[in-house]
C-alpha cells in the first residue's frame, strides 16, 4: 500500500499514518481498482506500507471498506484521513483537484472506496 504520488505527498502521507494521524484513505472504484485490475482490500487484510523509495515502513490492518458516491463521503471519515481538512467541502476539493490531477473527473456520483485502518507495526509506539 502506498499513499498519494511519489515524492513529497507521499512523504507527508506515510509520516501521518506512521504516527496515527491518518487512520483512513480514500480511492476511486473505477480508477484505482477496475481501471488497474486490482481487488478491493478486506477487513482484517494486512498490507505492507512503502514510502517513496518503494522501502517497507509499516503494516496495517484493515478495519473496514465501504464504498460512497462521492457526495455522500462523511466527515468522520475525512477528518479520519488526517491530512488536516478544515471542512467536508475542503477535504471534497482537495481530493477532487487531486484525482483531476491524476486525470479523473470526480463528480457527486463517483464511487469512493473508503477504507479505515490502524497500524499493526512500524508505527508510533
Amino acid at each position: 500500500m502506498s499513499f498519494g504520488t511519489p515524492g513529497p505527498m507521499r512523504q507527508k502521507l506515510t509520516a501521518l499514518v506512521l504516527s496515527g494521524h491518518k487512520t483512513a484513505t480514500a480511492g476511486l472504484l473505477d480508477h484505482d481498482y477496475n481501471k488497474e485490475q486490482e481487488e478491493l482490500e478486506h477487513v482484517g487484510e494486512e498490507l505492507l506500507v512503502v514510502d517513496s523509495d518503494a522501502n517497507a515502513v509499516a503494516v496495517i490492518a484493515v478495519d473496514s471498506v465501504e464504498i460512497l458516491p462521492f457526495a455522500r463521503v462523511t466527515w468522520d471519515f475525512a477528518d479520519a484521513e488526517g491530512e488536516g481538512f478544515e471542512s467536508l467541502e475542503d477535504w471534497r476539493l482537495g481530493h477532487a483537484e487531486y484525482w483531476a490531477s491524476e486525470g479523473v473527473a470526480a463528480s457527486e456520483e463517483t464511487s469512493v472506496v473508503c477504507i479505515r485502518f490502524h497500524v499493526v507495526s512500524g508505527g508510533a509506539p
